[in-house]
């Protein structure tokens, strides 16, 4: 069936092609998106109220929508804070230490415990939880600040923030956008994670040891500044001595349990999505009181509170750019029923989907074409230097294509959230890299530099192997 386009249907094709014009010149898109959101507001309500109005109410269906990966990811900070400040980051990874013995072990030893840290932690807090430990260690033994923080970058910005398997933040956000399961984003994810992390990783160390060989490597040193990526609570106000030495060594062996746990029970349940997501913020918000009140004891209740608010700031300051961008997205499916009600042409399914089907009946669209599209525009919305802003806009994108294609929605999602993530959300984008530059004292703009060749790189291979699944 044919569907005959609308007024609303190009108005929103308009705006898409004008957010991502302003995210490759690097300007903010939240005023476009909601120009864009009081235009489709306009032809579908002909009323300026209906159409102002349209503008909060969309706020409050993307905010509605982002709402359990904004907890989560805000939770995973409070409880990071708790545990810098106690020492017991330390305490956990300290036995890690004595496996790094040569600059090869210290860098994927960094790169590998950096993964799967920030599976459960997110990278930014990651950075803190085993920077101050395992930076020293590997500086030691002979491997350069520089090169510990491209490890760090791309095992826990790259790999471990593309899939994000456990708190399932990025997949959530591209699914609904897609408008697809989020075990089928993170199925189609699986081997393209997997080539990009190997390519990427791979082809940096190697560059590493060229580099440094042939003495053309630059550090890049810059002096240390302490900010960790989340929160406001300074060094100086740390209370490790209302721990015990035993309390911490306890403590971080019962939380790694805990966590295993948790992950066991999602494969024994079979968890994803947002049950997932609550197991693990539960299980995080109880950590994080049950140390809290063993560490400031009297002082406890208030400053559980305290914490909270602290991975809450963190949690809206990454989020408050995306909340506009997913706002106007929604409205390319879903939610512009939600905010509208039936006000597209008879049989529509969706502003992406009617644009999908009529681009099948003009364009003859393939994998290829498809794959190059996803991660271009992935790499695009990257620019921003957040990652997640942009991923809605790819997976709306990859509904549109893989409509078009008549298979390998997944596979397009993936492939979005994988580029747009690898480049904004903290390996090339050099506002995006503070975390890891300030915690091994490097410039950022270095840092970036370093690893713009392997993230090109892996962009291509792992695009040609998603035209491969389509």
């Amino acid at each position: 069936m044919v569907i005959q386009l609308a007024a609303v249907h190009w108005v929103y094709l308009l705006f898409v092609v004008a957010i991502i014009g302003f995210m490759i010149m690097r300007r903010d898109t939240t005023l476009v998106c909601i120009a864009g959101i009081l235009g489709i507001g306009i032809l579908a309500t002909t009323s300026i109220e209906g159409s102002i109005s349209g503008i909060f109410n969309s706020f409050i269906y993307a905010i509605k929508e982002l709402i359990g990966t904004i907890l989560i990811i805000s939770i995973i900070v409070a409880m990071s804070r708790i545990l810098i400040r106690t020492g017991i980051n330390e305490v956990m990874i300290a036995p890690f230490a004595k496996f790094m013995r040569t600059p090869t072990l210290a860098f994927w030893g960094i790169g590998l415990i950096m993964m799967v840290t920030s599976l459960f932690f997110w990278p930014s807090p990651a950075v803190a939880l085993i920077g101050a430990v395992l930076l020293p260690v590997a500086l030691r033994v002979g491997l350069p600040a520089l090169g510990a923080a491209v490890a760090m970058n791309l095992f826990g910005h790259g790999i471990a923030l593309s899939g994000d398997y456990i708190i399932q933040g990025a997949p959530n956000l591209t699914a609904a956008a897609a408008g697809i399961p989020v075990s089928e984003v993170m199925q189609a994810s699986i081997p393209l994670v997997i080539v990009m992390g190997v390519v990427t990783t791979v082809t940096a160390f190697w560059l590493m040891k060229r580099d440094i060989r042939y003495g053309r490597w630059n550090d890049g040193l810059i002096e240390p500044v302490n900010d960790t990526g989340s929160g406001t609570v300074q060094q100086d106000d740390r209370e490790n001595d209302m721990l015990s030495v035993a309390s911490k060594r306890i403590l971080a062996i019962i939380i790694p349990i805990l966590y295993a746990l948790n992950v066991a029970a999602m494969f024994a349940l079979n968890l994803q999505g947002g049950d997932a997501t609550a197991l693990i913020g539960g299980t995080s918000i109880l950590i994080m009181l049950v140390i809290t009140m063993m560490t400031h004891r009297g002082r406890g209740l208030e400053k559980a509170t305290g914490y909270l608010i602290d991975g809450f700031l963190f949690g809206f300051r990454v989020f408050g750019p995306v909340i506009p961008i997913a706002a106007f997205f929604y409205l390319g499916d879903s939610g512009f029923f939600a905010m509208f009600g039936e006000k597209l042409p008879e049989a529509s399914n969706g502003i992406v989907n009617d644009l999908g089907v009529a681009l099948a009946h003009e364009v003859p669209v393939n994998g290829v074409i498809g794959s190059i599209t996803l991660a271009v525009v992935g790499a695009v919305t990257g620019l921003d230097g957040s990652g997640f802003s942009g991923i809605s806009l790819a997976g709306s994108i990859a509904q549109l294509f893989g409509h078009a294609i008549g298979s390998g929605i997944a596979t397009l999602t993936a492939l979005g959230q994988v580029a747009a993530i690898w480049v904004g959300g903290g390996t090339i984008v050099p506002w995006a890299l503070i975390p890891a530059a300030a915690i091994c004292g490097v410039s950022p703009f270095e840092l970036a530099r370093r690893n713009l060749k392997p993230v090109v790189i892996g962009l291509v291979v792992t695009t040609i192997v998603a035209m491969l699944l389509i």
